[in-house]
């Protein structure tokens, strides 16, 4: 009886230490912590379908001080990588330099930090028909000025990347003293800023960034003193689309009508490529909400110096519109004909 009290008790007091020890906070928590490992994978270039040796990949982190790396490694001849470093905390991104293009993945937390992918792409710098882009300027006449944003929605269809060092991969006018930057978001990435950069022609830019596989976007805006005048060229190779919202007409030559989007109650008009124009600006108004232009209402006089305009307000607005001509495919616009 005694030895059995004994036994009784010892186990009860084990099951007693057992559970105050899963309520410590401290050993739940270390109980808790999933353990790190390194990170490994495979490069694969998606242009071959096969693994891509010889590839650097680094693993990144930002920090107070900016962008920090972590490791890198060098992918081997069967494309397989290995960095010895624990998966610091979200966010965190391992980055790859192939053909002079870096590509960018994020690892998403709880993600096996073992038998990764990584995909590149084989670069080149013949435009295929693979990369199909539409060029929408939009142009808004209000309280006496001009605002203008400039959008470029490219999808690359391919298994390869566009660079062309010379003249870019998109390019575009820009008015003498007008200071703007491009915002660039890249497939799967966060959005970035580049500044435009000069050509051989006057007031012709160029956008230097890679079309990777995928939907790249690139945007601009600034504003304009003369809110009845528009000139320009259309750069590029494709046709330059001007769109205004229904209370405003755009007349000069070389200008054609498309008539109507049906979503937005736009007016669209088209530029062919590598056309010079002088436009007249009818009316007022602006693809906008109520509450973006009140905002602007309420900021006091506007700023007639060219300069950046308020683009991020109206960007899903803009996005919808530009999505909905793309999905039109330009067959509803061109049946309508000029307008009467």
């Amino acid at each position: 009886m005694r030895k059995g009290n004994v036994m009784r008790r010892r186990s009860g007091g084990a099951g007693f230490s057992l559970q105050r020890g899963l309520q410590s906070p401290a050993l739940f928590l270390l109980a808790a912590t999933p353990l790190f490992a390194n990170i490994s994978g495979t490069v694969v270039n998606q242009t071959t379908g096969k693994p891509q040796p010889s590839v650097s990949v680094t693993l990144i982190h930002p920090g107070e001080g900016g962008m920090q790396t972590l490791g890198t490694a060098k992918s081997d001849a069967e494309g397989k990588f290995s960095i010895d470093k624990e998966v610091p905390s979200p966010p965190a991104l391992l980055q790859t330099d192939f053909q002079g293009v870096t590509y960018n993945q994020i690892l998403p937390p709880g993600t096996p930090t073992t038998g990764v992918r990584l995909n590149v792409y084989d670069a080149t710098n013949k435009l295929s028909a693979d990369v199909m882009q539409q060029h929408l300027l939009i142009l808004e006449p209000i309280n006496g000025q001009l605002r203008v944003s400039e959008t470029f929605l490219i999808e690359n269809k391919g298994k390869t990347t566009f660079q062309d060092a010379s003249k870019g991969s998109a390019q575009l006018f820009l008015p003498q003293g007008t200071n703007t930057e491009v915002t660039v978001t890249a497939p799967g990435g966060m959005p970035i800023r580049r500044p435009p950069e000069k050509t051989a022609q006057a007031d012709i830019y160029k956008i230097g960034y890679p079309l990777k596989p995928g939907e790249t976007q690139f945007e601009l805006a600034y504003t304009l003193p003369d809110p009845k005048k528009f000139a320009g060229k259309a750069a590029g190779s494709d046709p330059l689309r001007l769109v205004t919202a229904s209370t405003v007409t755009l007349s000069g030559d070389g200008l054609k009508d498309l008539g109507t989007e049906p979503r937005t109650q736009a007016h669209v008009y088209e530029i062919m490529p590598g056309a010079s124009y002088v436009l007249s600006i009818m009316g007022e108004g602006a693809l906008r909400t109520e509450n973006a232009q009140a905002q602007d209402e309420n900021s006091g006089a506007p700023k007639v110096a060219p300069g950046m305009a308020r683009i991020y307000d109206r960007l899903y607005w803009i996005l919808a519109l530009a999505f909905g001509i793309l999905a039109l495919g330009g067959t509803m616009l061109y049946r309508k004909g000029p307008a009467a």
